[in-house]
């Protein structure tokens, strides 16, 4: 039975994991560069590492749900993120998905 701190904390982390790529898509609607994103996602409650953050978007991009492009007008270069018409589907179809879920487990939990 898992009832240490430490066994809860390993469970948390795995359900934050699984709804990790829609916060991302979500912060993502409008173009963001990774330290902004990160900001964005701090503020709405789910904090993220870059350890975490780039490897994800990179996967999301070579999975076509991203686009990046580079601006260079500022100080030091910035890659933008933001959807694709894919990942707008994605993230469209990932809500949905979330929202009934939610229903579901408001309904087993009470």
């Amino acid at each position: 039975m898992v009832t240490d701190a430490d066994g809860f904390g390993k469970l948390e982390a795995e359900l934050r994991r699984g709804v990790l790529v829609l916060a991302v898509l979500s912060r993502l609607r409008t173009p963001q560069y990774g330290y902004s994103l990160r900001q964005a996602l701090a503020a709405g409650g789910m904090p993220i590492e870059e350890g975490t953050l780039y490897p994800l978007l990179r996967r999301l991009e070579a999975q076509g749900a991203l686009e990046s492009s580079w601006n260079t007008d500022g100080a030091s270069p910035r890659r933008y993120y933001r959807l694709s018409p894919a990942g707008e589907r994605l993230y469209q179809a990932m809500s949905e998905s979330w929202r009934r879920q939610v229903g579901v487990m408001n309904t087993l939990l009470d």
